[in-house]
């Protein structure tokens, strides 16, 4: 039975019963628990979703993607869709999200993932190594490509917020900028003892990773009015990390300035245009500016 003294009762119980389902069929061979019911179950909450792999026979895959029985006999499902090719994500009645995905054993030597822990294996015919996948997981990247990436980053998306792309503005900078920014730290930084990195999403748990850093969130993703200040607060972290090119550093702030400008602009016309409308009804209630 599933090793779930970790889980909270509601995941470890739900772990359960998708066992006891899937050990009733016999074309499947293991439940493979992943992300926080997985090899991490001292980190989740109620908060945490269903992460698993299901693996079964060859030849079974498409019957298990077709027709989800198997899932609904241990938790009644109340909405599910085919997010991937392999999988769906899914809400049970009671509200607990799913995500997961069905393989044949032949697939899963193809397929990148973080390490998970078997919840179920009916034989050896499913390995215990195959809890960590035989693909490389994605590796740290240098520290000049970082900066160089998280550079052109806020450039283009400086150019683009000036041009009036205000979303595509906020993403290069408050999202792909930001990321790469968020990676450079995890390179250059140590990180709180016991709080593992998501291989695959940095940004995940990056507040416990760094506390010290995560007032420089709120400086870095400010909403998609806010990109200029933004880009100049990542450069400024950048600046603190790592060596930064002059010739970059005073084109990035060249076009934050005048980006803020514009900004700054925009504003006077619209307080120009709002003002008289202010004075006009102050006037219809016997209020003016005068003396």
């Amino acid at each position: 039975m599933t090793d779930s003294t970790l889980l909270p009762a509601h995941l470890a119980l739900a772990l359960e019963a998708l066992v006891t389902s899937l050990q009733s069929r016999p074309q499947a061979l293991a439940l493979l628990a992943l992300g926080s019911i997985g090899a991490e179950p001292e980190r989740a909450d109620a908060w945490s979703d269903l992460d698993f792999f299901v693996i079964v026979q060859r030849g079974a895959k498409r019957s298990y993607l077709d027709s989800l029985d198997w899932l609904a006999d241990a938790k009644p499902l109340a909405w599910a869709f085919a997010n991937t090719v392999d999988g769906y994500k899914a809400i049970t009645n009671d509200g607990l999200l799913c995500e997961f995905a069905v393989f044949e054993p032949q697939e899963l030597a193809g397929i990148p993932y973080s390490p998970g822990r078997w919840a179920w294996r009916r034989d050896d015919s499913v390995p215990q190594m195959w809890a960590s996948s035989m693909q490389p997981l994605p590796s740290a990247r240098s520290v000049d490509w970082l900066v160089g990436e998280a550079l052109s980053n806020l450039l283009v998306g400086l150019q683009r917020f000036r041009r009036g792309e205000r979303l595509a503005a906020m993403r290069m900078v408050q999202v792909y900028a930001l990321d790469r920014l968020l990676e450079l730290i995890d390179s250059v930084e140590v990180a709180q003892a016991g709080v593992r990195r998501d291989a695959f999403n940095v940004e995940r748990r990056f507040e416990f990773r760094h506390p010290s850093r995560a007032a420089l969130l709120a400086e870095c993703a400010a909403g998609v009015d806010a990109t200029p200040a933004c880009a100049g607060a990542i450069l400024h972290a950048l600046q603190s990390l790592a060596d930064v090119p002059p010739f970059m550093q005073g084109q990035i702030e060249r076009l934050t300035a005048d980006c803020q400008q514009m900004i700054g602009t925009n504003l006077q016309a619209k307080l120009r245009e709002f003002c008289p409308q202010l004075r006009q009804r102050g006037a219809g209630r016997g209020f003016t500016n005068q003396p």
